[in-house]
């Protein structure tokens, strides 16, 4: 077997991480180098290894982190360490990315390479501002090319009278800054003044722009609007489609940006549900699950009989009592003879998933209508189990213990306060350019208060919009220094998504 290693030179798309292939997503994962431009996103970068060295040689505008010869070298070298490398560049390695270049160079140093094709913007971009590049009513032919040239080599390098004589969809790459030169040999070789043009900014992104625009007037546009790169430039009839067939960014929550502060292990749903919606998501998890030791498991299951009812009263405490389970040899089927009691439906889907009988589910998903759901079915004397966090509300058991229901409490999981905040999200929150931010738990804002400090909860109060899962937690937040502007009237991740489109757009959305 070689010591050399291999080289992957991978498309990464044009920016939305759901348009990696699975072929990029397992090389990333896997890589033990990832060298990156500057259109990757850090949502795709972070897939990789935590140990994986992560190497960024982007390039802007007169200014280049490596030059490509450089790039090269390093490539050659990593491999030569016996190294895999993933190599991701933005959209597709062959096409306007140098890629071939680079696969050259590795062939000539003897360095193994695949090629991994990726989406390019220069298709994807339109299609998410509503564009389709080729339409049987309007034409049969596209044209892409690089607009990334000094003007005098942009000059000879393109066949100008053929491109504008055309009647195809024209889209340039990389082209804002010799947009007035496109404009003029496009009007030179015979274009329309009044052909459409569209400029689509961070295509496929939840920060996405669109400018409509003709020949004529897009230079002005341009400078009116003061829109800059990265831009894809969308030229010819096919671009009047957009009024018909916008969708990304007609979205209920589209361009609101939404700071999520739940556990980074929990915020995945709500995460997803906000973005599929239009929202530009911020995470910053003010809380971390650790799992507490539990020495008395073995003697809790072997006297399971014992008790009524086993409650749950979050989706973490479920997880991590089955993982107690599992850990220490035991499995669902050694839970037998109680009932199932879940606080709400998402800790109910959770229970569920693992073979556990979901017995109730409260109205309400607070301790509260918890208590009262066993306090109708549990007679004095009945023994419950309540695996749950350290440091949660006693309301529940001492409800039920008022009424001589034996409560026994098992502490397997505490919610650790995270401390960092990173300077993107800083700067964000003390500008006011976040919307949005939403608490799923007291804790989630106790622990924010924390992170910020409460000089900054004074200084966004007012300026960003509060959502809170219910009124406890929207209670804690107006305690903490919070105004709040939006609380749940179904205490779950999509009653709170509901609540927030309600308020943003005063129209209800199926968010199940």
């Amino acid at each position: 077997m070689s010591s050399t290693g291999k080289v992957y030179l991978v498309g990464a798309g044009p920016g939305d991480p759901g348009l990696l292939t699975v072929r990029a997503w397992e090389l990333i994962r896997r890589a033990q180098v990832i060298v990156y431009d500057r259109l990757v996103g850090k949502r795709i970068i972070n897939q990789g290894k935590t140990e994986a060295e992560k190497i960024y040689v982007g390039k802007e505008s007169g200014r280049h982190t490596l030059p490509q010869q450089e790039i090269n070298r390093l490539l050659v070298a990593k491999a030569r360490e016996g190294k895999m490398v993933v190599r991701l560049k933005g959209g597709d390695p062959f096409l306007f990315g140098r890629g071939g270049e680079e696969a050259e160079y590795l062939r000539r140093n003897g360095v193994d390479f695949e090629i991994v094709p990726g989406v390019t913007s220069a298709i994807a971009a339109p299609a998410y501002a509503g564009i389709p590049v080729t339409h049987r009513d309007f034409n049969s032919t596209l044209t892409i090319i690089t607009g990334h040239e000094r003007p005098d080599k942009l000059e000879n390098s393109v066949s100008w009278n053929e491109v504008a004589a055309g009647h195809g969809t024209l889209v340039f790459l990389m082209g804002m800054e010799n947009l007035p030169l496109i404009v003029e040999k496009l009007l030179a070789g015979g274009r329309s003044p009044d052909t459409p043009v569209a400029l689509v900014r961070w295509g496929t992104l939840p920060q996405q722009e669109v400018l409509e625009a003709t020949l004529e007037n897009v230079v002005a546009e341009v400078h009116t609007h003061g829109f800059r790169p990265p831009a894809v430039i969308v030229v010819g009839e096919v671009v009047r489609l957009r009024q018909e067939l916008a969708w990304f960014d007609r979205r209920p929550l589209f361009g609101k940006k939404i700071l999520v502060t739940r556990a980074r292990a929990q915020a995945s749903r709500l995460v997803t549900v906000l973005e599929e919606l239009g929202a530009w998501v911020l995470e910053l998890p003010t809380i971390a699950i650790s799992p507490l030791p539990v020495t008395n498991l073995s003697t809790i299951i072997s006297g399971m009989e014992r008790y009524s009812w086993i409650v749950f009263t979050s989706v973490n405490g479920v997880k991590v009592f089955i993982s107690h389970l599992l850990e220490q040899g035991f499995d669902v089927r050694d839970l037998k003879g109680p009932r199932v009691c879940a606080i709400g439906p998402a800790t109910a889907a959770e229970a569920e998933s693992w073979g556990m009988r979901v017995s109730a589910v409260p109205e309400e998903y607070r301790a509260e209508a918890v208590a009262e759901v066993l306090l109708r079915h549990a007679a004095e004397g009945d023994r419950i189990l309540l695996p749950r966090a350290r440091g949660a509300r006693e309301i529940l058991p001492e409800l039920l213990r008022l009424r001589g229901i034996i409560v026994d409490e098992l502490e397997i999981y505490e919610a650790v306060p995270e401390t960092m905040l990173d300077k993107e999200n800083r700067e964000l929150l003390e500008e006011g350019l976040v919307d949005i931010i939403t608490f799923t738990s007291s804790s989630t804002v106790k622990n924010l208060v924390t992170i910020i400090g409460e000089e900054m909860v004074g200084r966004i109060r007012g300026k960003v919009q509060v959502a809170c899962i219910g009124p406890v937690t929207a209670q804690t937040a107006r305690e903490a220094g919070f105004e709040v502007d939006v609380t749940a009237a179904e205490y779950t991740i999509e009653g709170l998504v509901q609540a927030i489109i309600e308020t943003c757009t005063g129209a209800q959305e199926d968010v199940t």
